[in-house]
């Protein structure tokens, strides 16, 4: 049976951007005879707003959603992600690193998709692991996990490159863990066998893929939707103050009618989908 879910984080209102990627996982699980689970990503430090999570559900219930069940909180699945570094510590695949964002960028020669690419300063060094973020040793554990490939729905089948990212943080000073272990942990705890989100994170998945080897969890196939732009052709931000649902929803809109017209593509100036990714939403 496909399962689906739609993962929010608290920290902002959400937006049309949310609701089109929270239509996408619901219709493809209600098409298939499925299950559509809501889990809130509620570890981001102080940015996350407990406040923010009745209007979340409020909103998602205002476009006509419905879920399986309660929905689940990363909060309560700490225990599950130190487990998971642990592990990866202990098969030598993490190391720790003080490094500052300053000194990486100065001393950095690429780039990848999160931006540049960590020039691996630490690795090998003896660096006091208190207060430290950790990395994946990302050459050892390509080699360890050995050829891997995935599958999206929409691009066909693809070969791992998680090298594509370097030495990325998995265990964050200010946070539990990166979205990259929390949301492949969090996959496999809830039996999601269809990850659905926009096609800004279809890089991203690559790196799950390797998470998923290392660590021995059921890989699942991957769906990723194409983003709704602002008319600039830049997708919807809440930080660039796209408007709210809930603004949308005190202001007396239709929360079902805006519903048809995002699975009409007709806000808010258009779908766009990411180089690579060919086919409609």
């Amino acid at each position: 049976m496909i399962r689906t879910r739609f993962a929010p984080s608290p920290n902002g209102s959400l937006h049309l951007g949310h609701a089109y990627a929270a239509l996408v996982a619901h219709d493809l699980a209600r098409a298939r005879g499925g299950e559509f689970l809501l889990r809130i990503e509620d570890i981001d430090g102080t940015r996350s707003r407990p406040e923010l999570i009745a209007q979340c559900l409020a909103d998602l219930a205002w476009l006509g959603l419905e879920w399986e069940g309660e929905p689940v909180f990363q909060s309560a699945r700490l225990a599950r992600y130190a487990d998971a570094g642990e592990r990866l510590k202990a098969m030598g695949l993490l190391y720790p690193c003080r490094c500052t964002r300053a000194q990486i960028a100065a001393a950095a020669t690429a780039c990848g998709p999160d931006g540049v690419l960590y020039p691996g300063t630490c690795r090998g060094r003896n660096v006091d692991p208190e207060g430290a973020a950790w990395r994946i040793d990302m050459a050892a554990a390509i080699r360890q996990a050995g050829p891997l490939d995935w599958v999206d729905e929409r691009a066909g089948r693809q070969v791992a490159a998680p090298e594509l990212f370097g030495d990325l943080v998995l265990l964050r000073k200010e946070a539990p863990a990166s979205y990259h272990l929390a949301a492949t942990l969090d996959d496999a705890a809830d039996g999601v066998t269809l990850v659905t989100r926009g096609a800004d994170l279809f890089a991203a998945s690559h790196v799950h893929r390797l998470l998923q080897a290392l660590l021995g969890l059921p890989v699942p196939a991957w769906h990723h939707h194409g983003l709704l732009v602002e008319a600039d052709g830049r997708k919807l931000a809440k930080r660039r103050g796209s408007p709210s649902l809930a603004d949308r929803r005190r202001d007396g809109e239709d929360g079902r009618a805006i519903a048809t017209a995002l699975r009409a593509g007709r806000f808010p100036a258009g779908i766009s989908l990411s180089p690579g990714v060919h086919s409609a939403p």
